[in-house]
């Protein structure tokens, strides 16, 4: 299988559901649409239902971080990227870039880290080694690619009232 730098399969679409009372995508559906670009992502390294229910193992999403560049609304059509940041047998640390598909601008981004779970156990747990070494793949060539700018951020607030 060719190894994507970065992953470049999810396409999706604003659905009427998603819009909010401000006509434009609600907040809630661009983490659904990350969620799903997540799911992709997974079944392309391995982590797929047939792993889950072979094995056990499955990912918990323990942190994520969204940004909202530009609005997207009703009918748009969704491009969504993954770009692996980092992994160890245990975690998985990526991000995803959501972009207009036909007119290409970056409309939003989303950061995450993922536990590997042992579901028997409820437990952190490796990876197998099949896994860690597809991983190894990506990582080979995701590596090269620059780490986004909005990668590490975390919401800076005002001051407070005194």
């Amino acid at each position: 299988m060719e190894i994507e730098a970065p992953f470049d399969q999810h396409r999706t679409e604003v659905l009427p559901e998603w819009i909010d009372v401000n006509g434009h995508m609600n907040v809630a559906y661009y983490v659904l649409a990350f969620d799903h670009a997540t799911d992709l992502f997974f079944d392309y390294i391995g982590l797929d239902d047939a792993y889950r229910e072979q094995t056990g193992g499955s990912t918990f999403a323990v942190e994520s971080y969204v940004t909202y560049q530009r609005e997207v609304m009703l009918g748009d059509p969704l491009r969504i990227t993954t770009q692996l940041l980092a992994y160890d047998p245990k975690r998985l640390h990526f991000f995803h870039q959501m972009y207009h598909a036909t007119e290409g601008y970056l409309a939003a981004t989303s950061e995450w880290l993922n536990l590997h779970i042992d579901l028997n156990i409820r437990r952190v747990a490796p990876m197998p080694e099949p896994i860690q070494q597809r991983l190894a793949a990506i990582w080979a060539k995701h590596e090269t690619l620059d780490i986004p700018k909005e990668a590490g951020r975390s919401v800076r607030g005002i001051d407070r009232p005194q």
